[in-house]
């Protein structure tokens, strides 16, 4: 059946028959679903139902197509015609839809194998206005490739163009505003958020939406939740709503939902006196008036949202003044089809009188009407700019052939032109290039306002904010938080304590260990050559540590090694210039070049002890120092013998000292017992070779250069065969204590030994306990006071004699000191 209110009474709704006609689907009035037993097409033309949004956006369109059809330039000798249809209803929108299928010139759709080469009455549809009917219209024509440029409609499934590939639109699809509310949220870091939607396609759509970018993001959704449609502010479901968001205690809630489901939900906000949050509002309802117009609203905190991006006025100031010329002209039909008695004429004026608010864009404009009638303004050009491009119009002169609406939809897509300094242009999904402002509501002066604090741009996607003009609704005037749980401190991960990765707890990384912030739930090993401290964000390099040649402490240490060395040197010398005198002989004769040679052998290997350890240094440093150690304690054995066997035991056992002689005992002890000592030197590298090694146990920060191992049984046996042979030293001097003064060492050996013994007790006790420099400074400084003390303690008291005592350097003195020991020992 035919719409009984298809046309808005107070306009013309065919603009003459015009070369090529469009439809407009515009929601001029609304009705209420009626129950019926088959389905019917009921009337829209009820006056108690007039939408005054609908009838502007249809006086948008007439605006621009008698524009375009007073203009020269975009489609000159060609005129546009129009049909403009009231979808008060889904079945009004179905019944408008077919009617824009109707072959041209007749009442009916044929059905062909192919539509190429159909012709409809139209060659383009703008409209409808909510996503709901466009779902339809937008699936029927697209069958037809009749192209159909939306203005309201924002859901993203209708981008799919394999379902819809005639469907375009001059309003940002939902993805894009999905996507701002996004790095909305990330920009002010609110991490624990409610997410609402209307209960439907719109709402449902973009919640979902919003919901996987949130998951896959640092961004917690406490509750996720629909607000029920066709409901008023008693419904026991909003109350529930509302009461959940109380409980949940999250400080921002997105509610992406239409402006009829958000008017009852924010009435019962208010009278549930929920106060200071920030609620983040969808395109649809962020600047609708009779949102803001709720009693007590502003109570309820900030309220931050969507809007198309702003309109250009001078494009509404020529809206005004065309709207004002109308309504004048109709008012004086009016008032001649009074005169003349003609009825009808009470409808017109009613429709008229409800219509005023189009002629207040300009000085007090609705920012919903204004912006929607930009988008339908555009949508109209846009189908002017297809036209002149398909029909050559580039010229001067348009032809005026058969258009098939797939032709013309070829050309719309590739559009490309600026309207009032906006730029009309679409992607593949036929979306418009367009972004958002981001509008904060402002309830500082005596009555509602709003401003942009942001834009959100397309191609690539970025938003930008600017905080300077944010207002924020709380007690501070800063921006609130809305976190399940506090961030961890630098270096301490998350301990999820819930389903939701926002709730945690806060456990320090360990030494040895690092948070990574890509990975904020587990701490990371460090690798074998780096360390870190408790509670670190990176790892370092350890330091290497080994005693250098440039290191100070180093410098300290062989200083006294070379003055040591070069004061053995002299003594051989010294030794060697009074060979024949009687303390050197008394002091072993050529043996003291031997102890001397030993000592001086023993020192060098100090320097094994310097600079990075290498295979040769680690190889030599102990076996050198041991063996050579021993072949001087084998000599002051020998030597201390002798002079025992000589004094003492000659006497009871003349056969002893004699035998030692004449058997070479000196030369075979000292062998023997270097041989031994070589031997167990030769099996400790056998057994545990020292090699070069790094000790990454030792301390977190630092890694050990060393030889290795540190301690072994065959090392630890080397050294107590040199601890052995020192006491069996000690033993002998200190046997010898009596003995003439000559010949008496028993002072000044004793203590050198014992020192010696101190040292090498010393080394065995704390050689697992010192590790690194410290460990090679303590080795080098006892060696090196061992033997100083025994270098000191044997041959410094005879080179005192020599140098300074040179009337104690004789036969006579030391046959003296022979016959006062004698008459001592017969005085006893």
């Amino acid at each position: 059946m035919l719409l009984p209110a298809l046309l808005c009474l107070c306009a013309a709704a065919a603009a003459g028959t015009g070369h090529y006609r469009l439809a407009g689907l515009f929601p001029i009035h609304t009705s209420l679903p009626q129950a019926a037993a088959r389905p019917l097409v009921h009337g829209c033309d009820r006056t108690d139902r007039f939408k005054s949004h609908g009838y502007c956006l249809s006086q948008a369109m007439r605006f621009a197509v008698e524009e375009i059809n007073n203009s020269s330039s975009l489609l000159p000798n060609i005129t546009l015609g129009y049909d403009i249809h009231d979808t008060c209803s889904e079945a009004a929108n179905l019944h408008a839809t077919l009617c824009t299928l109707t072959r041209k010139g007749g009442r009916q759709v044929e059905v062909l194998p192919t539509f190429r080469r159909y012709e409809p009455k139209v060659v383009a549809v703008i409209g409808p206005d909510s996503t709901r009917l466009a779902l339809t219209t937008a699936a029927i024509l697209g069958v037809f490739l009749i192209p159909e440029i939306s203005y309201e409609a924002t859901l993203e499934t209708l981008s799919v163009k394999r379902f819809y590939p005639s469907f375009l639109r001059t309003i940002p699809s939902d993805r894009q505003q999905v996507k701002a509310i996004f790095l909305l949220l990330q920009r002010f870091r609110w991490t624990w958020v409610a997410l609402l939607g209307s209960d439907n396609a719109y709402g449902r759509d973009g919640l979902n939406a919003l919901y996987k970018l949130l998951t896959a993001s640092d961004v917690c959704v406490a509750y996720r939740g629909i607000i029920p449609i066709n409901k008023d502010a008693n419904s026991p479901e909003l109350h529930n709503l509302v009461r959940i968001l109380k409980d949940i205690r999250v400080n921002v809630t997105v509610v992406f939902a239409n402006r009829q489901s958000v008017h009852p939900f924010f009435e019962v906000v208010v009278q549930r006196n929920i106060t200071g949050m920030v609620w983040v509002g969808s395109e649809d309802w962020s600047l609708a008036r009779t949102i803001w117009q709720v009693p007590g609203i502003q109570s309820i905190g900030s309220v931050i949202g969507m809007s198309v991006a702003k309109i250009e006025s001078a494009m509404l100031q020529r809206f005004e003044a065309w709207k004002a010329a109308e309504d004048s002209a109709a008012a004086e039909r009016t008032g001649r089809t009074e005169a003349g008695g003609e009825i009808g004429g009470s409808a017109q004026l009613d429709c008229t009188q409800h219509c005023t608010g189009c002629r207040l864009l300009a000085t007090v404009p609705d920012m919903y009407d204004a912006q929607a009638s930009f988008n339908v303004y555009s949508a109209v050009y846009t189908v002017a700019h297809g036209l002149h491009d398909l029909l050559g119009c580039a010229s001067g002169v348009c032809s005026k052939g058969t258009v098939y609406p797939w032709q013309l939809l070829q050309k719309i897509k590739q559009v490309n032109f600026t309207l009032y300094k906006s730029h009309i242009s679409f992607d593949a999904n036929g979306d418009i290039r367009k972004g958002y402002n981001v509008i904060m509501w402002d309830w500082s002066g005596p009555s509602w306002s709003f401003n942009v604090v942001g834009t959100f741009s397309v191609n690539p996607d970025s938003l930008s904010i600017d905080q300077g003009k944010i207002l924020w609704h709380t007690k501070d005037r800063q921006a609130p938080t809305s976190v399940c749980s506090e961030a961890c401190q630098p270096g301490e991960k998350r301990l999820q304590r819930s389903r939701h990765r926002c709730c945690f707890s806060c456990v320090a990384c360990p030494a040895g260990t690092f948070l990574n912030r890509s990975d904020l739930y587990s701490c990371q090993s460090c690798r074998l050559d780096e360390w870190a401290p408790m509670r670190s964000e990176a790892c370092f390099n350890r330091t290497i540590e080994f005693l250098s040649w440039s290191d100070p402490i180093s410098w300290a240490l062989l200083t006294p090694t070379i003055l040591l060395m070069l004061l053995m040197a002299g003594l051989a010398i010294l030794f060697a210039l009074n060979a024949s005198t009687p303390v050197v002989k008394s002091a072993g004769g050529k043996m003291c070049f031997l102890m001397l040679g030993s000592l001086a052998c023993a020192c060098s290997s100090l320097f094994c002890h310097f600079g990075e350890p290498t295979w040769p240094t680690c190889l030599l440093r102990l076996p050198l120092l041991a063996i050579c150690f021993t072949v001087f304690l084998s000599c002051v054995a020998t030597r201390s013998f002798q002079i025992i066997c000589i004094f003492k035991l000659n006497v009871r056992w003349p056969a002893l000292y004699e035998a030692w002689q004449r058997r070479k005992g000196p030369v075979l002890f000292i062998a023997t017992s270097t041989a031994a000592q070589a031997v167990l030197c030769l099996a400790a590298e056998a057994a545990s070779p020292s090699v070069p090694r790094r000790d990454y146990g030792a301390w977190a920060e630092r890694v050990v250069l060393e030889c290795g191992p540190i301690a072994s049984a065959s090392q630890t046996a080397a050294t107590a065969y040199t601890v052995l042979l020192s006491a069996c030293c000690f033993a002998l001097s200190y046997a010898g204590k009596d003995l003439p003064a000559s010949y008496n060492e028993a002072k000044c050996l004793t203590c050198s030994l014992l020192l010696q013994l101190a040292c090498s007790a010393t080394v065995l006790c704390t050689q697992g306990a010192l590790r690194g420099r410290v460990a090679a400074v303590a080795r080098v400084l006892s060696s090196l006071c061992t033997l100083g003390a025994l270098l000191g303690g044997y041959f410094l008291p005879k080179a005192f004699v020599i140098l300074l005592r040179p009337h104690l350097n004789t036969p006579e003195h030391f046959q003296m000191a022979i016959q006062r020991y004698t008459r001592r020992l017969a005085d006893a």
